[in-house]
């Protein structure tokens, strides 16, 4: 059904049509993307400059300021090293494993060449499978659920300003690390670099804090400084960036991947740090890794997924639209990809809800995988001369000494390897007739794969998929124009399918333009790239959203969009905001503060003068003062601050590292032991609350109050009247229920429900 929105808006007869969302005896179908969970909260990006900071900012002055600057170039500095650490250890450790998975797979194979014994090397490869995923999928489901998949749309979402729970914990990163190398051995049609995003926020929450839960031994107090949601939010953005520079050997992409795909915030200052942590772990993994790879310092080894050298990637003009149409061709496939993960996602949701069950399919995705490609390397053959590319395990199944069948290598080695085989292999070593039934298998295990409960990304499959259907384009081009020289090179719409098929998919642009230009060392190319990716995102909008929205969306998450909704100007604040408002007075007894942190989940509260009356037809509740967390007040009558004020107040006891030493797991009211007397005191809040709030007045128009939460990362917008008096507060929530749909090139709003 359709509604005009009420009140003003039907007055100035104006209306906006907003689709309202009715659950039949108010039973939410679970995996919905029409509900907002409301146990999810918002991050505190906005500084409380209470008295507090004040006073420690005039005690400590310029020198302290000083130290904090040095002490960010230093916590950017370790957090490119450490990730790019980390992604050492995964590939070597992948490399290893897959080594010997795979070379007693090929003696097994080179050892039968008749169905008779297809048996041996079908069981092992089968059992080498399953015991390899078996532990990351247990870890994901029984230690760690949040760690599964990529992680991307967990930390975009904590980049927008929502509390992912666990989302950077020490654990966290354990169980992703052990699971994306699970989950890569195993032959799931995965790739580890979409982890490495994930892994690097997760070291940059942990290091810029000084602390962690897990290791409580460890305390650094000289970072205690930076223990707030607004400095960890910063060191978040360039732990990512430093995981995409890892991944992919693209210190300037990571940069950009931070700002397209999670920041609500920039500048100048956090964009040099964030460049220089992409380019620490970047230069630190090439060093590395090519030093593990018998050539020290030759730093040939850009990153985790490295595209090998492009030694013609040149183009001609009319070749622009060759491109444009392989960018369509991915988004209809990039959309098709979100549909039916879309709806496999519901599915599990609904169904797959028992952790042994979650379990069993990993195993049984992985069992399937196996069965598929030991079919297509029996039952098909494409044999070329075995010196013509150097693949890591050549397998001679049907073929002449001296040759090998290049479709079954595409399968026995790792994705990464396969991409770089659809670039790079000579022509003449890949047939449409045997590409086309690996691009369908391997698409449909890749949509299958994504979202069961593994640490995995779906970059890898994205490029092999779209890597394998450019290359077919390639070779059909080259056979029907031979007198054609520049279309001579399968390799390059190799990488035009690849990249459309990624971008249809994830529907990134501008950071995916600059990491594939990074990747392949070609600026050149970039035109072509931008603009199979701009085609890949147009044609992929009209069908549905990317699907990291997608599964944020089900997730129930209230995700801030970068724009408001469409003719939203016509909204103002008093017909949206939340009302009536629980406020407290500037100095408030204990009692009621408990009695309200025990009856009321709000994290926010105004404090306000209550001798104040209003004629105003909109009910005020007192002139605003201010406004205070619950985090603070637990704080306060945890350390039993009662009828104090600025007035020769301990300032070794009173100041802001009584927050910072519970940050960010502060307790909760029922862990405050109060006796009755305590509860018979009064509480001073005037030198704690943030005294300047932001507020809107309440004509405010919805556009406007939306870019100042986008802005700024808000979490809460106190709305006053014309005599500044609270009528009403906007939370995160008040604003997410207003979402925009896109269909078949339609769009419209729909007001979703919160649960």
């Amino acid at each position: 059904m359709s509604l005009g929105v009420p009140s003003l808006a039907a007055e100035r007869n104006q209306s906006i049509v907003v689709e309202v969302i009715e659950f039949k005896d108010e039973k939410i179908p679970i995996g919905t993307p029409n509900i907002l969970k409301r146990s999810y909260e918002s991050l505190d990006y906005d500084e409380c400059e209470n008295d507090l900071l004040v006073n420690e900012a005039q005690r400590k002055g310029y020198p302290w300021e000083i130290r904090k600057k040095i002490s960010r170039w230093f916590i950017c500095l370790i957090v490119g090293l450490l990730t790019a650490l980390i992604g050492v250890g995964i590939d070597i450790s992948i490399q290893y494993l897959a080594k010997i998975k795979y070379t007693k797979l090929k003696e097994y194979l080179d050892a039968c060449s008749d169905v008779d014994c297809m048996y041996t090397p079908y069981l092992f490869w089968l059992a080498s499978n399953l015991v390899a995923v078996l532990p990351g999928a247990v870890l994901v489901a029984y230690v760690e659920p949040i760690a599964m998949g990529s992680g991307i749309p967990h930390v975009k979402c904590y980049l927008n300003g929502i509390k992912m729970p666990h989302i950077v914990r020490l654990r966290t990163l354990v169980v992703k690390v052990v699971g994306v190398v699970s989950a890569v051995v195993g032959g799931l049609a995965c790739g580890k670099e979409g982890p490495m995003i994930h892994s690097g926020a997760v070291v940059a929450a942990g290091i810029s804090q000084g602390k962690s839960y897990f290791l409580k031994f460890l305390n650094m107090h000289s970072f205690a400084k930076f223990r707030d949601d607004r400095e960890k939010r910063d060191f978040v953005s360039g732990g990512a960036a430093a995981g995409v520079a890892a991944a992919f050997g693209a210190p300037v992409g990571g940069v950009l991947f931070a700002l397209e795909e999670g920041a609500s915030f920039w500048n100048q200052g956090l964009t040099w740090r964030i460049f220089f942590a992409s380019s620490v772990s970047a230069f630190t993994l090439n060093a590395c890794m090519s030093w593990y790879e018998d050539h020290p310092g030759n730093m040939s080894y850009d990153g985790l997924l490295n595209f090998g050298s492009f030694d013609d990637l040149n183009y001609h003009m009319p070749e622009l639209i060759i491109f444009v149409v392989m960018g369509a061709i991915g988004g209809l496939l990039g959309a098709f990809y979100n549909f039916a993960n879309h709806k496999l996602t519901v599915f599990r949701m609904r169904y797959i809800r028992s952790r042994w069950l979650k379990v069993l399919e990993v195993l049984l995705v992985s069992g399937v995988s196996c069965t598929l490609a030991i079919f297509m390397v029996y039952g098909m053959e494409q044999c070329v001369d075995i010196g013509d590319n150097p693949t890591p395990y050549p397998i001679q199944m049907h073929c002449d000494d001296g040759e090998y069948n290049s479709l079954a290598s595409l399968w026995i080695q790792l994705p990464e390897t396969t991409v770089r085989s659809f670039f790079h292999d000579s022509s003449g070593t890949h047939a449409i007739g045997t590409l086309l039934p690996f691009v369908i298998v391997y698409y449909f295990v890749s949509i299958w794969t994504y979202g069961i409960s593994v640490s995995a990304g779906l970059f890898i499959p994205c490029l092999l998929v779209g890597g394998a259907w450019g290359r077919m384009i390639g070779i059909g081009l080259q056979a029907n124009f031979p007198y054609a020289p520049i279309l001579a090179n399968p390799g390059k719409y190799a990488l035009i399918g690849a990249a459309a098929q990624l971008g249809g998919v994830v529907r990134m642009t501008i950071s995916l333009t600059v990491i594939l230009i990074e990747a392949t060392g070609s600026i050149i190319f970039g035109l072509p790239l931008m603009i199979t990716l701009l085609t890949a995102k147009w044609v992929g909008d009209f069908f549905n959203e990317g699907l990291y929205d997608l599964h944020i969306q089900l997730s129930g998450v209230p995700l801030l969009a970068w724009d408001p909704p469409p003719l939203s100007f016509i909204l103002n604040a008093r017909e949206f905001m939340s009302s009536p408002v629980t406020t407290l007075q500037p100095v408030e007894s204990v009692r009621r503060i408990v009695h309200i942190l025990r009856t009321k989940t709000y994290n926010g509260f105004p404090v306000v003068d209550p001798c104040v009356s209003s004629a105003d037809s909109v009910r005020s509740f007192g002139r605003l003062k201010g406004l205070i967390l619950r985090s603070q007040l637990i704080v306060m009558l945890q350390n039993k601050i009662f009828n104090v004020n600025t007035d020769g107040w301990d300032n070794s006891r009173i100041n802001m590292s009584m927050f910072r030493k519970l940050y960010p797991r502060f307790p909760t009211i029922e862990d405050i032991a109060l006796t009755d007397e305590e509860m018979n005191r009064s509480l001073d809040l005037r030198p704690f609350m943030n005294p300047s709030p932001y507020c809107v007045q309440m004509i405010s128009s919805m556009q406007r109050v939306f870019r100042l939460f986008r802005a700024l990362g808000l979490r809460h917008v106190v709305v006053t009247n014309e005599t500044n008096e609270v009528v009403g507060i906007v939370t995160r929530k008040d604003l997410t229920k207003y979402r925009v749909w896109k269909h078949f090139g339609q769009c419209g709003v729909k007001e979703l429900k919160i649960v």
